[in-house]
């Protein structure tokens, strides 16, 4: 996620650090040329057939549509996703705090919150698909580590041993009954916001929806040059990158929206929300807590 300032007036033409301007380039350029080559045309080789502005002022408006209902489903997806992970740290606090009140043995609280630090560590690496942290990545014995790696899904298992520990102390009379009823309360919503983010990683948004602008997109830039050859004459490319600015970037944007786990520019700092969970655990824990994650040239991972 990209943290800065605005930008002055002028520097905001030439801020690249978060821009989609690197990744639609050779589609701006490449558009430019083609309405270079139609003018060319028309001009020295044959007339070429003129499309009504106002025909494609409709065509434009639909298209607009189009990009605006998907960019409102990405943002809706993105900014769910953020809520959601709003939920884990706070079901990690309140599990730190149920474990303060509930839990005498400071050994038991540890276990129970090295667990919630685990869920939300492996679940981070699960959303983004880069593979799995080592056992000594996390904050648990190598042997129970190994054993959660080891399951499909090591998110959950964290979880599911977390409730175990709990039932556990239960049957020991370490824990009420109404403490025990408390937090698993917690760990139940810590797993429906685990389902949540697992729905919006593996559900994109339907094929066809991106397929259709897409096409629709490239389709309005081709013909608009046809329209704006008598109107603009040779600053029709100028004018034909500029929509072309417009649309490719809305379109690549909420690609980059649809997916907010990556670790794009757009992408949810994932990184840095299981910090402020590792934060919160040591903190509770009475543990040396570590420094929150800054941005690196204005991109918080």
């Amino acid at each position: 996620m990209i943290i800065r300032d605005q930008p002055s007036a002028l520097r905001l033409f030439l801020v690249m650090q978060g821009s989609v301007v690197p990744r639609i380039f050779g589609k701006i350029v490449a558009v430019a040329l083609l309405s270079v080559a139609i003018l060319l045309i028309d001009q020295r080789v044959v007339r070429l057939p003129r499309i009504s502005v106002a025909a494609m002022s409709v065509f434009g408006v639909a298209l607009s549509l189009f990009l605006g209902f998907r960019n409102n489903a990405a943002y809706d997806r993105w900014w769910e996703a953020r809520k959601l992970w709003g939920g884990i740290i706070g079901g990690v606090r309140t599990l730190a705090r149920d474990a303060t009140i509930f839990l005498r043995d400071p050994a038991d609280r540890a276990d129970l919150l090295d667990h919630a630090t685990a869920f939300a560590h492996l679940h981070r690496h699960a959303l983004r698909g880069r593979g799995m942290p080592g056992p000594d990545d996390l904050s648990l014995e190598p042997e129970p580590a190994q054993a959660m790696l080891a399951c499909r899904n090591p998110a959950d298992a964290a979880l599911r041993a977390a409730g175990e520990r709990i039932g556990a102390l239960r049957t020991s009379g370490d824990l009420s009954d109404f403490g025990q009823m408390t937090m698993a309360r917690t760990l139940a919503e810590l797993g429906t916001a685990q389902a949540g983010g697992e729905r919006i990683a593996t559900t994109p948004l339907p094929f066809v929806y991106s397929l259709l602008v897409r096409r629709t997109t490239y389709l309005y830039c081709f013909l608009l040059p046809f329209a704006l050859i008598d109107a603009a004459n040779w600053l029709t490319p100028v004018f034909v990158a500029a929509v072309a600015y417009t649309f490719f970037g809305l379109q690549t944007v909420t690609h980059e929206l649809e997916h907010p786990f990556g670790i794009g520019a757009n992408a949810l700092p994932l990184d840095a929300l299981c910090r402020v969970v590792d934060i919160s655990v040591a903190e509770a824990l009475g543990r040396p807590a570590p420094e929150p994650l800054r941005p690196v040239n204005y991109l918080l991972l």
